[in-house]
């Protein structure tokens, strides 16, 4: 798989607490450059970066990130709001604690009620694998198929781990087929984006594929 195949899998990310406008700009650049899937970054800079794109690249936000124990009212408003503005993609963090607690109708019906607020855009769910069981992520598998999502990601990258192979292998084996894989946290090569690719992801988030690209 060559570099610029790997690209068109790549989300742009960057999502760090001080992120400002001049870098938001840059990695937008990038996308563009090296015709990423889409450029992922705060929702409070959405607005701004896609009249600046004029849809070169696609955007993409976060939402109830990165701890995802907002209500879904508040987590709804959040993606309506996001879309208005323009985003194309929308990655939502589930409530861990209902997962923990096994309330399980409960992260389906938000699930949904977000699908419905994102009117056709693409949804991307993520689950926070490095504080799951493997228990738990088969039964996010589970939902997240259940709940007509369009993806299932592992990591926000802010907790205590990321993407791991082992992840993608399990979430290849337990997903129904209307649901892709986001591998997120942690990519930093080549090598790596290729083996996730391979085992089965869709969609890597990463902000440093594009550096090694530039650098080389």
């Amino acid at each position: 798989m060559d570099v610029n195949e790997i690209l068109r899998h790549v989300d742009h990310t960057l999502l760090l607490q001080t992120a400002a406008w001049d870098e938001i700009r840059q990695i937008c650049d990038d996308a563009v450059t090296y015709q990423t899937a889409s450029v992922c970054i705060p929702p409070s800079y959405v607005k701004q970066a896609c009249e600046y794109v004029g849809g070169r690249t696609a955007v993409c936000t976060v939402i109830g990130f990165p701890n995802g124990y907002m209500t879904t009212r508040a987590k709804e408003y959040e993606t309506r709001d996001a879309i208005e503005n323009g985003a194309s993609e929308i990655d939502m963090v589930i409530n861990i604690g209902w997962l923990k607690d096994k309330k399980y109708d409960l992260i389906e019906d938000e699930i949904r009620v977000l699908k419905a607020a994102c009117g056709g855009k693409i949804l991307k769910v993520i689950i926070e694998t490095c504080l799951l069981t493997d228990e738990e992520k088969i039964k996010m598998c589970e939902i997240v198929t259940r709940a007509e999502a369009d993806y299932i990601k592992t990591s926000t990258g802010f907790s205590s781990g990321g993407a791991v192979f082992e992840d993608i292998e399990l979430f290849a084996a337990n997903i129904g087929a209307n649901v892709k894989i986001k591998a997120a946290g942690g990519i930093s090569s080549l090598d790596d984006a290729r083996k996730f690719l391979k085992l089965g992801a869709d969609r890597l988030g990463t902000s440093r594929i594009v550096k090694i690209v530039k650098n080389s």
